[in-house]
């Protein structure tokens, strides 16, 4: 019985965190305004592709530059399959639509992804991302070109998230930003517990296995083949889920967004927070996304950072920004290559060790008087 016990109080303490975080987040649009409450919208949906990519780069060992295309499939699938020109087809319909569409690119993608490996598994994806980036600017009909195209809100059950007044909660006007918080926040606890049970069951073993050794991986049984090709259409329905959830958020699609800049973003996200780690990438995405929007704000405020539309300062807010986020990929590298979980990770390991380690004795023993190290006299014979 007492065996039990730890077990049973730290399952109890975790569940009671969970619940405190929930309901922190959950009241959030009740204290903050609209641009916080873009940051958070922004943030959420690039710890879900930053999830997908983690699950491909961290877990099965797969480097992809081409993030940003699946990202761009989501995105672009919803408003073609929920807009007009298009089908036309109810929003939530076409929101599932648009993951599957993007699941059903990286599954026609697939075979490279169980073949090729490595660098030249990054080149390959690197080509989407062009190739995308081009179809995009071409396809007028479906993406309206340059300018893009604007987003129809979501509607579920005749709910619709967008900006329309008439709702109030508490005293509180909720627009699209507060309604949209809460569909984030669902789809991303959607994204973090299914991630979670993923890596830790059979698949997840698997692509372990299968990053670590190959060889080793086929002894034991893995098929290398479909596991890479499975992992990168999991890694691919995440990212066409981030890019429905950043549609709805930005209002408006443009190519221009999709490009290799992304994919590369998305990489320092999942390299800071921390390789193979649902809660690093989470980590990853929240700074990686915030660090730029924050920065616009206060560049006003801040050294050598120029004000968007002024020539006051060195560098505008988003290159500082880059510049900063590079910096500390190299610290990371440096310093703690398993990223911000396991710093985090080790933190708190040293904590606990110091708060359950036995205290020093109050008396110690006295210490034995050191041995003589003269030689004996021998005896006169």
């Amino acid at each position: 019985m007492s065996d039990r016990l730890p077990g049973n109080r730290i399952g109890a303490a975790r569940l009671v965190r969970i619940l405190a975080v929930t309901v922190v987040l959950c009241a959030l649009p009740f204290y903050l305004d609209a641009f916080w409450l873009r940051i958070g919208l922004f943030s959420m949906a690039a710890a879900v592709g930053a999830v997908g990519l983690g699950l491909l780069s961290g877990t099965a060992g797969q480097l992809s530059l081409g993030h940003a295309f699946f990202l761009a499939v989501g995105a672009y699938g919803y408003v073609w399959l929920s807009g007009e020109p298009g089908p036309g087809l109810p929003t939530a319909v076409a929101a599932v639509l648009a993951v599957l569409l993007a699941g059903a690119a990286g599954g026609l993608f697939s075979p490279v992804a169980g073949r090729v490996r490595g660098v030249y598994l990054g080149v390959a994806t690197l080509a989407l991302v062009f190739l995308g980036h081009h179809v995009l600017l071409t396809a007028d009909s479906v993406t309206g070109g340059f300018n893009g195209r604007s987003v129809p809100p979501l509607e579920l059950g005749g709910f619709s998230f967008s900006a329309d007044p008439g709702l109030t909660l508490l005293g509180v006007p909720f627009g699209a930003e507060e309604r949209l918080w809460y569909l984030s926040l669902a789809l991303f606890a959607l994204t973090w517990f299914t991630a979670r049970g993923l890596l830790r069951g059979r698949p997840g073993r698997a692509l372990v296995a299968l990053r670590d050794s190959e060889t080793a991986a086929a002894v034991m049984g893995v098929d290398v083949s479909r596991y890479r090709s499975a992992a990168f259409v999991v890694s691919s329905m995440y990212a066409g889920l981030a890019g429905v959830m950043l549609a709805l958020a930005f209002r408006r699609v443009v190519p221009d967004y999709f490009g290799l800049v992304l994919s590369v973003d998305y990489l320092a996200m999942i390299v800071i927070g921390g390789l193979g780690s649902v809660a690093g990438a989470t980590a990853g995405a929240v700074f990686v996304t915030a660090l730029p929007l924050l920065m616009t704000r206060y560049a006003d405020q801040l050294p050598l950072v120029a004000a968007p539309g002024t020539t006051g300062g060195t560098v505008g807010p988003t290159e500082a920004a880059r510049y900063l986020y590079g910096a500390a990929i190299v610290l990371i590298l440096l310093f703690a290559p398993d990223g911000l979980h396991g710093l985090v990770r080790r933190l708190r390991a040293r904590l606990h060790h110091r708060r359950t380690a036995p205290p020093p004795p109050s008396h110690p023993s006295p210490r034995p008087a050191p041995a003589s190290s003269a030689r004996a006299k021998e005896p006169t014979p």
